[in-house]
């Protein structure tokens, strides 16, 4: 059983390889792969949840068994679903919280996981406004930056970090790092850090826009 805001203990995993989901945000899916159908319609009939997490570099020889992943992922409920008529599914997730992944568990075409839900805590919250402050102005600095998420500062942080860790064109590994990160305070100062090297990167001639 599960309730709107806990994450159930034994979790269906949807790995990916481009893919890292932060809590709070919205995810649109498009599942054609019979076990991960198998995996939406169980989900369907129990707590409606999905369990995003991220394939290891490296993953491509055993895409098909069980190739690494990293053990920190994020929940997502299942807030919109349309089954096509061969069986595939397009689904949007709501994504609910982080989690750690204890052990696997065997039984299903999918991958199953014991997991444990891993609050966001604020961190130091008199840093929040100077590190929001900071990444803003690091991504206006970027000539190609998203001006329309510069516009919402006003955003409660929690919305906002995520939001931005979510929707900028980042390496996903960098995006992992960001997930792992326990507290708001630290997201922040981690994606700050992100952005200002990318664009140091960028200025050297050496790396790819940030976007």
């Amino acid at each position: 059983m599960t309730t709107s805001d806990e994450t159930p203990s034994l979790l269906p995993l949807f790995p990916l390889p481009d893919t890292v989901l932060f809590p709070g945000m919205p995810l649109p899916l498009h599942v054609f792969e019979p076990r991960y159908r198998k995996m939406v319609a169980d989900a369907l009939a129990t707590h409606h949840t999905i369990g995003m997490t991220l394939l290891r570099p490296g993953w491509e020889e055993e895409y098909e068994g069980r190739p690494p992943i990293y053990p920190i992922g994020c929940s997502g409920v299942i807030a919109r679903h349309e089954r096509l008529e061969d069986g595939r599914y397009n689904l949007v997730l709501r994504a609910r919280s982080r989690f750690r992944i204890l052990a696997e568990h065997e039984g299903e075409p999918y991958r199953v996981a014991a997991v444990e839900g891993l609050p966001d805590r604020t961190g130091d919250a008199a840093a929040l406004d100077g590190l929001r402050r900071r990444v803003l102005d690091t991504i206006a600095r970027a000539a190609d930056g998203p001006a329309a998420l510069v516009l919402q500062g006003e955003l409660p942080h929690d919305l906002l970090v995520n939001a931005l860790c979510q929707s900028l064109s980042l390496p996903a590994v960098e995006k992992q790092s960001l997930l792992d990160c326990d507290t708001l305070e630290g997201r922040y100062a981690r994606l700050a850090e992100i952005l200002e090297f990318h664009i140091l990167e960028k200025a050297a001639g050496t790396g790819t826009s940030v976007h």
